[in-house]
């Protein structure tokens, strides 16, 4: 009869251990932590984007942007901005880790609340633009639309508005002023415009932001003038200050393409300077071999890390097809270079100016996607114009020096005494002057006195029936230049 009480003990004090558990667990709170560090840039964008979508059907979770960035694209802020705002019945909070600067601080300010990290900053979101002259502030068509998502989110987040767009416009002057004992914040322009009566009634003045400057606070600024909610020490504190006494942290980390995408970025240019120079190189030389293939895998990982950050789509990808098949009919079916060619790098071209942006023509209400088109189509001119000076260069004095050092093909066995034909007219001889029968590319056929000769330059392109003078011979080859030597008869 003890055994049965002591067993029904143990069983009831199992089941109250496990119910307390349950209910421990159940009342911890459930964050999902984004990690919103580096530049901001399409590839940023994409990975918010896919964590958003995620987390989109998750209930009674709180979302924390662990902000570490100095600013990056306008575009790509933007979309993050309409991701953050677009969360259906989730909290959203803004933790400034070390700082939120230029378009950090946009993205700061869309989640509800914001809290920052002692000794951190926030702010100084000026539009910059790229000019021949260097670095310049956008003009007011970009500031005010910028302005204009400022003041929604501060009107969203019960941010102190006039605050909000002085972040963006340095010709704003903001006073913080004390009228009937309650403390208000305003331009330089609503100040100037208060009736007599209503100065009457300021007891205090101060200047909040110069004239000339933007508004960029620390942690401790940002309490006073209404942004932030409390300086914390680091998450945990954050998570003690909501009153948060058990949590469940679930850190959403960035998957290896969205890594990788944003690895890739800053090398877009050089992959796609050395993808057009070397499908140019193949061009122009005999054969397919090396240099188509590093061509076409230079540029389609251009391709394929536009398409994951949801720039490039199946129009980009039709385009780059087209333009390669263009080539391909270039290289394989024409001779020379002509329409195909040049049409199939008009393609391809397009193709990758469309992938580095969101857009086909740009919105007037964006004023920013102009000078992105500008810059894209300078960006896709300029690798064009480099590629086809460095194919020129490794035609003319890289692959004739390779044709030099590796002889080919190798056998093991010697023919230092074997007799074989050389496959030309004993009778050639270095000086002797021809013609070209062919398209050297730079191999072909060339005449001299009446015999048809295999013959190649030395990296030089000859048309047919231009006069040639062989330079050398190497083994069965027959070395030629154009031109005749005058003084060699």
């Amino acid at each position: 009869m003890f055994k049965k009480k002591l067993i029904t003990l143990m069983i009831l004090f199992i089941c109250i251990s496990g119910i307390n558990y349950c209910f421990a667990e159940t009342g911890k709170q459930k964050i999902y932590l984004v990690p919103v560090s580096g530049t901001v840039e399409p590839g940023m964008a994409a990975y918010i984007r896919r964590a958003l979508t995620e987390l989109k059907d998750r209930e009674n979770g709180i979302i924390v942007f662990k902000m570490d960035s100095f600013g990056g694209r306008v575009d790509a802020a933007l979309d993050i901005v309409d991701y953050i705002s677009n969360i259906p019945d989730m909290k959203t909070i803004a933790y400034v880790e070390k700082r939120a600067i230029s378009a950090g601080a946009l993205i700061a300010l869309a989640a509800g609340q914001l809290y920052m990290k002692e000794n951190t900053i926030i702010g100084d979101c000026a539009p910059i633009i790229q000019t021949q002259e260097g670095q310049e502030m956008a003009g007011e068509k970009v500031q005010t639309v910028l302005r204009a998502r400022f003041r929604a989110l501060a009107k969203k987040n019960n941010y102190p508005v006039v605050l909000a767009e002085s972040m963006v416009t340095m010709e704003m002057e903001v006073f913080e002023v004390v009228m009937d004992g309650k403390k208000v914040y305003m331009d330089g322009t609503e100040f100037d415009d208060l009736t007599e009566a209503e100065k009457k009634r300021i007891t205090s003045k101060k200047t909040v932001v110069a004239k000339g400057e933007l508004l960029t606070m620390t942690d401790l600024e940002a309490v006073e003038l209404g942004f932030s909610q409390k300086s914390v020490a680091g998450l945990d504190d954050l998570y003690a200050s909501m009153g948060f006494d058990s949590v469940d942290v679930t850190t959403i980390e960035e998957s290896w393409s969205e890594t990788f995408v944003r690895f890739l970025q800053p090398f877009l240019p050089v992959l796609m300077l050395l993808g057009i120079g070397a499908v140019y190189t193949e061009i122009k030389a005999p054969g397919f071999g090396f240099p188509g293939i590093a061509g076409i895998i230079c540029l389609s990982l251009v391709f394929f890390n536009q398409y994951l950050v949801g720039l490039a789509d199946y129009t980009e990808l039709i385009l780059f097809l087209i333009g390669a098949l263009l080539l391909g009919v270039e290289v394989f079916v024409l001779p020379g270079f002509g329409v195909a060619g040049i049409a199939g790098l008009f393609v391809i071209a397009a193709g990758l100016v469309l992938s580095f942006q969101g857009f086909v023509v740009p919105d007037p209400s964006f004023p920013w996607e102009k000078e992105l088109l500008l810059h894209n189509l300078g960006k896709v001119m300029g690798a064009f114009i480099l590629s086809f000076m460095l194919s020129l260069f490794t035609i003319r004095y890289l692959l004739p020096q390779m044709s030099k050092l590796i002889k080919g093909p190798y056998l093991d066995a010697t023919l230092a005494r074997s007799h074989v034909n050389p496959g030309h007219p004993p009778s050639v001889k270095a000086g002797d002057h021809g013609t070209a029968l062919t398209l050297l590319r730079p191999s072909g056929k060339i005449m001299i006195r009446g015999k048809k000769v295999d013959a190649i330059t030395q990296g030089e392109f000859i048309d047919p029936d231009q006069p040639v003078t062989v330079v050398n011979i190497e083994s069965n080859r027959v070395i030629v230049k154009p031109g005749r030597d005058e003084d060699k008869g």
